[in-house]
């Protein structure tokens, strides 16, 4: 139940109200953004809502339990802030959103609706939509470590402990022409064998892009350079002479992780552990002979 102020209270008892919905966006990177639905500019909080940014939004539903509370917010890429790239970047992935009722004659008089965070954003032709989950959906992430084959650290974190600065694991490239804004030919990776930096992270350093990241999907040489396949084309155009630095990937396995790596120490995974084979194996096939796993 929400405890509204008293000025709150009394404007709305009052039977004729002047009610406006702000919302509060604060993006991982800390910019913070604010829009309302009102036709006017409202300022709170050290926050200004702006009217421009054409928002709407879906009817607000609470339930108990723990079931997710969701929202949906469209919106037009009117907003000098609300740029088509930052979205496709993936800038506002997650983002942190307040969403508040304001009494738009006296802002002080407001009242914190919800709390969330961002989670699907479909992009159309000059919009898009947000999806807005409730505090709940945290409870449905997984939390702790998962008994698995493969490596549950982040390439380069205190847990695997390998220094990313290093020569051997970390490139700087200079883009010799690209397509699609996707595959890449580049300069300055030529001391690299092909497929060294296949799911590594490439982080443009200048151009349109820079600042943005993307996960390497194939590393082969060619003739005129280093080739590079991206997952995805980035969300702005890539062109000659845009820099960038990458790392190298990691398969996440034991065995990349002791001859690449040298790290087999470190390796957070449970590469010995029965598989899905072992379990519907006969007895006497292969290693289900009922002798100790060695």
């Amino acid at each position: 139940m929400k405890t509204l102020p008293l000025g709150l209270a009394a404007h709305l008892a009052s039977g004729a109200t002047t009610l406006a919905t702000c919302w509060k966006l604060t993006r991982a990177d800390g910019a913070t953004m604010g829009f309302t639905d009102h036709d006017r500019d409202i300022a709170f909080g050290g926050t200004t809502y702006e009217a421009a940014g054409g928002f709407t939004a879906t009817a607000l539903e609470n339930s108990s339990g723990l079931a997710v509370d969701n929202l949906d917010v469209a919106g037009a890429l009117s907003s000098a802030r609300i740029e088509e790239g930052d979205l496709a970047a993936g800038l506002y992935d997650d983002a942190e959103i307040e969403i508040w009722r304001v009494n738009w004659q006296a802002p002080a008089e407001r009242v914190l609706l919800r709390k969330g965070n961002i989670g699907e954003v479909t992009r159309g032709r000059g919009s898009f939509t947000a999806e807005l989950r409730g505090l709940a959906h945290r409870l449905n992430q997984p939390t702790g470590r998962i008994f698995q084959y493969g490596c549950d650290a982040d390439l380069g974190d205190a847990r695997c402990g390998i220094d990313l600065a290093n020569g051997a694991f970390h490139g700087e490239g200079a883009v010799t022409s690209a397509e699609d804004d996707r595959v890449l030919v580049a300069s300055g990776l030529g001391g690299f064998a092909a497929g060294w930096f296949e799911r590594g992270k490439l982080v443009f350093t200048s151009g349109a892009n820079e600042g943005a990241a993307m996960e390497v999907k194939a590393h082969a040489l060619a003739p005129e350079g280093a080739r590079l396949e991206l997952w995805r084309r980035m969300a702005r155009p890539v062109e000659a002479g845009d820099t960038f630095t990458v790392t190298a990937g990691c398969d996440k396995q034991f065995a990349a992780c002791r001859a690449k790596f040298a790290n087999g120490i470190n390796f957070r995974g449970f590469p010995h552990m029965p598989g899905n084979d072992f379990v519907v194996a006969r007895a006497g096939d292969g290693p289900n002979d009922g002798g100790r796993r060695s």
